[in-house]
């Protein structure tokens, strides 16, 4: 018996939810769906099955990444009663918002460790370039010293903001890389539904020609052995 493929159009309509919700869905619970030999997604009723669990959960105030810590057992969870579905949703959502304030902490520690070593490089510059800086007689000649000194100094902080705004480019890349990314990714999941839809629609329309045209000759079919037994009879 071959096994019924959905196409993702069809698999948010039976789990009731929007294409782009399902496949957020996927990549955030880590969801390994099926693709054809074309390299288009396809749904299996286990996954629309396993799809529909993970909405219930949701509907039950289940965060996402909560769900993931337990998406091998969804199914027997969707099964508990309310009292106690209530208190392991509580409990794996509290776990959720306490590995987000840890990993917060951890980002902000780190901050503070750079800006530490920042510091203490900028210091030990200076002390070698002061060092390297050759007592002198206080005399006109050493004007030309003092400027070197301010330039080395102005270097040093020029150096420092650079670094600074290095950092600062490189966090607001990063933010809008991934917002880019993000926005490519909806596009290309917009192109494949549309192309699955199109491919669908094609397949339909190849279908029906074909099932008119079995229609079409056996119809023939018909009226030629109907003018062959009305010629016999005469």
């Amino acid at each position: 018996m071959n096994q019924v493929r959905y196409i993702i159009s069809d698999a948010s309509k039976k789990i009731d939810v929007e294409p782009h919700v399902l496949r957020y869905w996927e990549e955030e619970l880590g969801v390994k769906v099926p693709r054809n030999e074309m390299g288009h997604r396809y749904y299996r009723e286990e996954d629309i099955e396993l799809f529909k669990n993970i909405k219930f959960l949701k509907e039950q105030g289940f965060q996402l990444r909560a769900i993931k810590m337990v998406l091998s057992d969804v199914k027997r969870i969707g099964q508990l009663d309310k009292k106690k579905m209530a208190l392991l949703k509580d409990e794996l959502n509290a776990q959720v918002l306490s590995m987000d304030q840890t990993a917060s902490e951890h980002v902000e520690e780190n901050k503070d460790s750079i800006k530490g070593q920042a510091y203490e490089a900028q210091k030990e510059v200076l002390f070698r370039e002061v060092c390297a800086t050759k007592p002198e007689p206080v005399t006109n000649q050493g004007e030309p010293k003092i400027a070197q000194f301010k330039v080395i100094m102005n270097n040093i902080i020029m150096e420092a903001l650079r670094e600074n705004n290095a950092e600062l480019s490189k966090a607001v890349s990063s933010n809008v890389s991934e917002s880019v990314l993000k926005e490519m990714d909806y596009m290309m999941r917009m192109k494949e539904e549309r192309e699955e839809e199109r491919f669908k629609r094609l397949d339909d329309s190849i279908r029906s020609k074909q099932k008119a045209r079995k229609e079409i000759s056996a119809t023939k079919e018909k009226r030629k052995k109907k003018k062959f037994f009305g010629k016999k009879a005469d």
